[in-house]
């Protein structure tokens, strides 16, 4: 072949490698947009709802936090037997953190950990897609090696691109059999908190007052509050004229 011969050869094959590339980013790239964007949104409600998770957890422990703090003032008010018992009553209750981490919070991890991995693959992949993509060099000597790497970046980006495009999907119509038992832990959780809480709260009780348990059953407490406070409202010193 002659030297003009071999550079129309060479010329043919920049084209070929072009008119390949162009093909690749038309239609394999639209389809492989279609399902990062739902996982994307996928991707972002985990992680909202590890930090929602997260923060009712605290809020949980703080209010239960601030109500054993609260026995000292119980103490004060109505003896330290009352006090005691409300103190008791409140860690018994704490002891629900553990299978709230255990249901909610660990699975929350758990998937959120996976992110970086399938991201990084992601990567990887648009990688491969820019190598594919790029515009070979006009030197004609160089077109040899272009077209070699132009193909073992195809080889590689297409794989990475099947796996990504069959799985994505895969990942995402696991959410509901993965995350049901979680959301039902938490319905189960928050009721069996409101139970306990209602039932050791009641057996307090029996440390105040007659006359404060009579009124409370009675629905009178409310009343009694109320007017306590337009009493104060009525002293000079709270604004009354």
């Amino acid at each position: 072949m002659s030297w003009t011969g071999f550079k129309k050869s060479l010329n043919r094959a920049g084209t070929t490698v072009l008119q390949k590339t162009g093909q690749i980013e038309r239609t394999v790239d639209r389809e492989f947009a279609d399902e990062e964007s739902k996982y994307r949104a996928f991707e972002k409600e985990c992680q909202v709802l590890q930090k929602d998770s997260k923060t009712y957890g605290d809020a949980v422990r703080a209010m239960t936090g601030a109500q054993a703090r609260l026995s000292d003032t119980i103490t004060t008010f109505y003896g330290a037997m009352a006090g005691h018992a409300f103190k008791s009553a409140i860690e018994d209750l704490d002891g629900s953190d553990a299978p709230y981490r255990t249901c909610i919070q660990e699975p929350l991890g758990k998937i959120n950990a996976y992110f970086p991995v399938i991201n990084e693959h992601i990567s990887k992949r648009n990688k491969k897609l820019r190598k594919v993509v790029d515009k070979p060099s006009e030197d004609p000597t160089k077109l040899p090696k272009a077209q070699q790497e132009h193909d073992d970046a195809k080889e590689v980006f297409e794989m990475l691109n099947d796996q990504l495009v069959t799985e994505l999907p895969q990942l995402l119509d696991l959410r509901v059999p993965y995350f049901d038992p979680s959301f039902e832990a938490m319905i189960r959780l928050q009721c069996k908190f409101a139970e306990e809480g209602y039932e050791k709260m009641g057996a307090v009780q029996r440390y105040f007052p007659d006359n404060v348990r009579d009124d409370y059953a009675a629905g009178q407490l409310d009343a009694q509050v109320e007017g306590v406070l337009q009493e104060m409202k009525e002293l000079s010193i709270c604004g009354a004229n």
